[in-house]
């Protein structure tokens, strides 16, 4: 008997010792595998803050890479000088609040009640959202109804059009479905209303997801260009991402005009074209770490004890 213990004991170490070899070769890949996608999404835009705080000789010879040559800040003093820039970046960001939280209001009212099962006609609603996931009317369509809502060259045309996301709704839905039912038939038996409960309830409980698509939507309306480009025409309504659309455009037009004439036309320095990018991409960097803290998925554990 004690040499079948001793067997079993060794056979114990040694499949411990395995699981423990093959967890450690599973966290190198993963490891390695995270580096080399961290690596992949800086090096790009490193070599664009080396370029923006490079001069122009060691630019246009190419010996700029990941470090800056002959250190500048020129092109960041020409970007917060002009004051079209920053009008457009007071816009973006009022742009991209006032979407974000109509987004959110719309997607919370849209999801909670579709994540009944006891809805009257759930199913032909949920229906109806997953066809506009992949049939939709066009460009042009889009275009002359918001024409015909008066829409055009206000801020408003860059917000209803897309005020909500059927993806997004889908994960709301979904989520909402993991609460326990439990918490709101508890809310009930102490009279609480539907508003009420989905209020001080289920919003706290949904911070995760809220967090989550929020910074989805900011960041699809902080980089959207087209809708303003066919929908705005006054300048003091174009965002950041249009205005760095105009920037390179602008740069492509006196670069085929100094072809034909020489001296025609000045281009614009790569460092300046830089340095917009920066600066158009910073502020949205900026918001992510105040919402990661909310990415945790075990929000709700031991929300409901047995």
């Amino acid at each position: 008997m004690e040499k079948i213990a001793d067997i079993s004991k060794t056979t114990a170490v040694k499949a411990k010792t395995t699981t423990s070899k093959g967890d450690r070769i599973f966290d190198i890949v993963n490891i390695t595998l995270l580096t080399i996608v961290v690596l992949v999404c800086l090096i790009p835009f490193i070599h664009i803050l080396a370029i923006s705080l490079s001069s122009a000789r060691p630019i246009m010879s190419g010996e700029v890479s990941l470090f800056p040559v002959e250190w500048t800040t020129e092109a960041y003093v020409k970007v917060f000088s002009d004051m079209s820039m920053i009008r457009s970046l007071g816009f973006t960001v009022m742009l991209t609040v006032i979407f974000t939280i109509l987004c959110m209001a719309m997607t919370i009212a849209a999801g909670y009640p579709l994540s009944k099962s006891n809805l009257k006609g759930r199913g032909f609603f949920m229906v109806l959202i997953i066809i506009t996931m992949f049939f939709s009317g066009g460009i042009i369509p889009e275009y002359i109804l918001v024409r015909n809502l008066h829409l055009l060259d206000t801020m408003w045309a860059l917000i209803l059009p897309g005020l909500i996301s059927p993806f997004y709704l889908i994960i709301m839905i979904s989520f909402f479905r993991n609460i326990p039912e439990s918490l709101e038939e508890a809310a009930e038996m102490d009279g609480s209303s539907h508003f009420y409960t989905l209020w001080r309830i289920i919003l706290p409980l949904s911070l995760p997801v809220i967090a989550t698509l929020s910074l989805f939507y900011a960041v699809g309306r902080w980089n959207g260009f087209m809708d303003t480009l066919m929908y705005i025409n006054s300048p003091e309504l174009y965002p950041l991402q249009l205005k760095l659309y105009q920037l390179i455009q602008n740069n492509m037009a006196s670069e085929l005009m100094r072809n034909e004439v020489v001296g025609s036309a000045q281009m614009m320095p790569e460092s300046l074209k830089a340095a917009s990018v920066i600066f158009a991409t910073i502020p949205i960097l900026i918001v992510y770490p105040w919402l990661q803290r909310y990415f945790v998925s075990g929000v709700m554990l031991g929300a409901v004890k047995g």
